[in-house]
């Protein structure tokens, strides 16, 4: 396996591949039954990479190339009854490579079905079918036939079996519909139509659906739509792209279950029968060619010559056949609804040849193409027969801009938009899910998006003795050069299909009912479905929350909201005292063929009254404390208290409480994290500010001494080695009486400095510290930008499942808008109390230097202590390992705020 993303994993030097081309020789046997000798035999191969011959009883037969397309040959002079033989030879490169560039695991073999299908002579060789809905609609058939024309007859049958039209003929046929069902993602209805004459009867599932854009807007069916997507390559840790119906169904029962209605099939056309799945199922498909030049990118020219491959006359035929062979294999499915001539290729002539060969070939459907904006200085791209604007990880400001371009336009020239990639998935990510939601909803020339991508792809290699956790290899894990190490790890889900936070967080952001309040307190509901009632598909509860706590809770009858409509739900509240909030929980009132009845679809929360924040109680005690302060230390004592200040760094150094030591190293301050994926180029700004080695300098402590305690005021700063200070501050503690510690400061940042992964506080706490409650954002990780998959309330957890295993280790499970926290061995306990603004935190067994240092999850070895970061809070983590730089209002650059809360031993 050989991962690599945008470089080809051979010289550039077309239409030349290495001598040294490995192969594989592969031999089987098959049986020809008597009465079988007769008919016309197909031999069919549905994929295999990249290139390969076949030989049938020692004649060669034919040569074929293209991994992800079908090839055939009529073997029916070259076989006998009885034991026949058949010899593949398979090549790993061939000028093919040169256009199939995709990002994935590189694998050579045969990956796909190979069968044999017998015909009579005289047969229906092949069809195409049309499903006209203006003015009266109908499926209208065009048969090519073997050799002359015959007749045939066409029955079709609605999914209860009933006939609903009937012709026989031996050209194109019409069958008119009356009152047709329509097809959609959201009610995927099918019609079979069988074909039958002497010798067969051939059935194909019919949806009968039509897709048009208007004014810039796409519609189906007349209604304008969303594509709510996910690009989606075939992958599998152990089968790699050689994979199931089974396999398939898990990918699609998980895309429903978590409100995904698309899929761009990346960058290659799936398996055959998986645009079956998707018909029956009810997806919306961009059907993609076999076809990606990326690596061009990294020849001496580079970018400017993006399209230099696409341009090229020698790939011309080449691409069109790639072309050709996706729209012949693929035309009768009601779910594909656009054509892609391919991804990343630049734009040169023989691309735009393609994709006006497939609007002349089929113009029932939309054609799309991403790379468009990289064309040769001689000439601009016709852009007539592409119906759609695509593109990849724009950003909010770049997606307003095409809308300001769009309205400048005569109605008539304006093309709808879509983002073919966005939100690039990898790792603790993406971040910026209901931000690019918010656009959609709010423009309908935007018709949605397709997050790349569902799943990490990586190979397994087993489980690792000394951990026990599985081992997931990625790009190099093998040696192999050249690699993209692990940009591989982009997906929704785990390679397993377990999902990551990020899908989660998709699914909610992608709830089918959007509710808010408005000023007169009702709570309207918008229904995003676009061709459901919600009356008919969604359930309502609703539980109101005072401080983490379910004060009442009960099902609302759904109101009738048609699609794209809004109501008002019949709700009135008495809203009690506290930081009080309304979440309302969606489920499916009705069974689909991949989701059950009471299945969640989403949830709304709602703050109703603001977080108040409550300064420390006044201690209940008056005992004695005292201090002792030397050139580095100050110390403080109470009746069962030890406390340590460094005056130094400006923190504790040891907190004993009855003889117990609950440090097991000095605090310390934090504003590095250990880098996420999408942290990759922030994190070179971040490195070369030191980040990483900043270290606390106290310049003077103050004490005072009050009838509630000790007061320590501190001026500091946090300063690496080479720079200056990043961060200034004041902080005041006060130890109480009784032993608590309250912390108040003030903080400033640099304004030249890169902005903050995170400000807080570090603990290291016995590995006994190990059993969490917490009231906050749960049960999920969250981050500013990215918590929409949680919601507040009073969580249990330990310290173990708080950590996210990412595939590489990076920042994982912090959670935000937290108003108390307490760790706990089941005797001692450590409580923290928002005394400011609800805080952020994140207990780990792992130290940040150990997730910044290991490359695969089961190299990390537990610290033996519990981690604990209390922080004022981190920058988002946003998409930028691939998508636009993360937001400014998630970042975290100041430059001035205020931190607090109270410790509670």
């Amino acid at each position: 396996p050989q991962y690599t993303n945008v470089d080809y994993p051979i010289p550039y030097d077309p239409p030349y591949v290495p001598r040294e081309n490995p192969c594989g020789a592969y031999v089987t046997r098959f049986t020809v039954a008597e009465d079988r000798v007769s008919m016309r035999c197909h031999l069919n191969f549905e994929g295999v990479d990249s290139a390969y011959y076949v030989w049938v009883n020692g004649t060669l037969i034919g040569y074929s190339q293209v991994s992800h397309a079908s090839a055939e040959w009529d073997i029916t002079a070259h076989i006998h009854a009885g034991e026949n033989e058949l010899a593949v030879l398979v090549l790993k490169w061939c000028d093919g490579t040169y256009l199939e560039d995709q990002d994935k695991f590189r694998m050579s073999g045969i990956f796909r079905d190979v069968y044999l299908v017998y015909r009579p002579e005289q047969h229906l060789r092949d069809f195409t079918v049309l499903t006209p809905l203006s003015g009266n609609a109908a499926v209208t058939v065009k048969p090519q036939f073997s050799g002359e024309p015959f007749a045939v007859t066409y029955t079709l049958t609605d999914a209860t079996g009933r006939a609903v039209a009937e012709t026989v003929g031996d050209s194109e046929v019409s069958l008119p519909v009356e009152a047709p069902h329509l097809w959609s993602a959201e009610d995927p209805y099918l019609y079979t139509l069988t074909m039958t004459y002497a010798d067969e009867s051939i059935a194909v599932c019919v949806g009968l659906r039509e897709i048009h854009t208007e004014n810039g807007v796409v519609y189906v069916n007349g209604q304008n739509i969303k594509f709510r997507g996910a690009n989606r390559h075939d992958s599998d840790p152990v089968t790699g792209f050689a994979i199931s119906k089974e396999q398939a169904l898990t990918d699609l029962r998980l895309m429903k279950q978590h409100n995904i209605n698309a899929i761009r099939t990346s960058h290659y056309p799936n398996a055959p029968w998986f645009m079956e799945l998707c018909d029956r199922y009810g997806f919306y498909v961009i059907d993609e060619g076999d076809l990606e030049t990326h690596g061009v990118l990294s020849l001496y020219e580079g970018q400017s010559k993006y399209y230099l491959a696409s341009n090229d006359p020698l790939f011309r035929e080449a691409i069109l056949d790639r072309v050709k062979l996706l729209y012949e294999r693929d035309k009768n499915h009601a779910a594909v609804v656009l054509w892609s001539v391919g991804n990343e290729s630049g734009c040169g002539e023989s691309v735009e040849a393609a994709w006006t060969w497939l609007k002349h070939t089929d113009p029932t459907r939309l054609t799309h193409y991403e790379s468009i904006r990289h064309y040769p200085e001689d000439r601009a791209p016709d852009l007539t027969h592409l119906d759609v604007i695509s593109g990849m990880y724009h950003s909010e400001e770049g997606i307003c801009r095409f809308l300001s371009e769009q309205a400048a336009l005569d109605a008539a020239q304006r093309k709808p938009f879509v983002l073919c990639e966005y939100c690039h998935a990898m790792g603790n990510g993406p971040g910026d899910l209901e931000q690019y939601q918010q656009l959609f909803m709010a423009h309908d020339n935007l018709c949605g998006g397709f997050v790349w991508e569902w799943c990490d792809h990586a190979i397994y290699k087993g489980v690792d003795e000394k951990s026990g956790k599985p081992m997931y290899w990625y790009g190099g894990d093998h040696g192999e050069f050249p690699h993209s190490g692990n940009f591989c790890m982009d997906g929704l889900v785990y390679p397993d299909r377990t999902p990551h936070v990020g899908l989660l967080e998709f699914k909610n952001v992608l709830r089918p009912l959007r509710i808010r309040r408005d000023e007169d307190g009702r709570f309207i509901a918008r229904n995003i479905l676009d061709f459901t009632n919600a009356r008919d598909f969604i359930g309502i509860r609703y539980e109101l929350v005072c401080d983490g706590v379910i004060a009442q809770n009960g099902d609302l009858p759904t109101p009738d909201i048609a699609p794209h409509g809004e109501a008002v739900l019949p709700l009135s509240l008495d809203i009690p005292s506290g930081h009080v909030f309304i979440r309302f929980r969606l489920f499916q009132t009705v069974s689909t063929a991949l989701c059950e009845a009471g299945h969640e679809l989403g949830f709304e929360e709602i703050e109703l009254t603001p977080f108040v924040a409550k300064q420390p109680a006044a201690p209940s005690n008056s005992c004695g404390i005292r201090y002792e302060r030397t050139n580095r230390t100050i110390t403080i004592n109470g009746p069962d208290f030890h406390y340590v200040y460094n005056t130094f760094t400006g923190l504790f150094d040891r907190l004993t409480v009855n003889g117990i030591e609950r440090l097991e190293q000095p605090m310390g301050m934090e504003i590095f994290r250990a880098p996420t994926n999408n942290d990759r180029y922030i994190n070179n700004k971040w490195n070369g500010a030191n980040y990483r080695h900043v270290v606390p300098r106290a310049y003077d402590t103050d004490v005072e001494v009050t009838t509630e305690g000790i007061v320590l005021r501190t001026a500091w700063s946090l300063a690496a080695p080479a720079r200056q200070p990043v961060v200034r501050g004041e902080s005041v503690w006060t130890v109480y009486t009784d032993g608590r510690i309250a912390l108040q400061m003030e903080v400033s940042k640099y304004p030249g400095a890169p902005f903050l992964p995170r400000f807080g506080l570090r603990f290291v706490l016995p590995e006994s510290a190990a059993q969490v409650q917490y009231l906050g954002r749960g049960p999920y990780e969250n981050y500013v930008d990215k918590h929409h998959a949680s919601y507040t309330g009073i969580f249990e957890t330990t310290v173990e499942n708080l950590h996210e295993d990412y595939l590489f280790p990076q920042e994982n499970g912090s959670h935000g808008a937290c108003e108390w926290l307490t760790l706990s061995d089941g005797t001692a306990t450590w409580r923290v109390d928002a005394t400011v603004a609800p805080f952020s935190f994140n207990a780990s067994p792992y130290t940040v230097e150990m997730l910044s240092s290991s490359a695969h999850p089961y190299e990390l070895e537990k610290s033996g202590h519990t981690i604990l970061h209390i922080d004022y809070q981190q920058s988002g983590v946003g998409s930028h390992s691939c998508g636009p730089e993360l937001a400014v209002q998630w970042r975290l650059n100041g430059p001035d705020f205020t931190f607090g809360f109270l410790l509670t031993l």
